[in-house]
């Protein structure tokens, strides 16, 4: 008895090896793909290109908010050819997309059933993480925070919590958070956590997002 729990030990922890170099490989030919595609699009534009300059700014834009959207997804390389291509015009709609984006993917996150969230943490053996959403499922965004004070592993955690929107505002303008998710990982998790309402996530976001666009601005008009 004991070998075969052992065993199922070892197994459980192989599944979790495998779906985590799965995960990682599909995420890094994303990475790659998106990265060649950016540079495709990336091209000079001449008078003989205005036909299709509206239809290419369309779709470049669309796949921005996609990519922002989305976890461990490289936007970046979208958002920075548009800027390159448009000029202010490109800074301004990155900005507005970005804040669509991040909206969209907190959203959601609000509307994901926590059950979902349950059963995929106890596929992959997490089974104190898939405890911890079960038992923050009931209980209102007030009530949540307390439990995850009370509960929480350090001392720096509730600290975290109490200023959970300094904190949120730090990560998405931390360079290197594509390895806790990029800014639609961050705004996925945001909105699961139910703890940020939506009227002032945007308002953070709003606020929080404009040290690079603004930075490119001001790049952009000096003579």
């Amino acid at each position: 008895m004991t070998q075969i729990a052992v065993a199922e030990v070892y197994w459980g922890r192989a599944k979790v090896v495998v779906a985590i170099t799965l995960f990682l490989g599909i995420i890094l030919f994303l990475n790659y793909g998106v990265a060649r595609l950016a540079e495709i699009l990336a091209f000079q534009m001449w008078p003989r290109h205005v036909d299709i300059a509206v239809f290419i700014v369309f779709a470049s834009a669309t796949l921005y908010v996609v990519l922002m959207a989305l976890p461990f997804m490289p936007g970046i390389e979208v958002g920075l050819m548009l800027m390159a291509m448009l000029g202010v015009e490109g800074i301004v709609l990155v900005y507005l997309c970005t804040v669509l984006a991040l909206s969209l993917s907190f959203l959601t996150g609000r509307l994901l059933p926590p059950r979902f969230i349950a059963r995929a943490l106890g596929c992959l053996n997490l089974h104190r993480a898939r405890k911890l959403v079960t038992d923050l499922e009931p209980l209102a965004p007030e009530e949540r925070l307390q439990f995850l004070i009370r509960n929480a592993p350090s001392r720096i955690a509730p600290f975290l919590l109490r200023h959970r929107y300094l904190v949120l505002a730090v990560l998405f303008n931390l360079p290197g958070n594509v390895i806790i998710g990029d800014g639609g990982g961050i705004a996925l998790i945001a909105g699961m956590s139910r703890l940020f309402p939506f009227p002032k996530y945007i308002l953070l976001v709003c606020v929080a997002i404009t040290p690079v666009p603004l930075l490119f601005l001001l790049r952009a008009v000096q003579p």
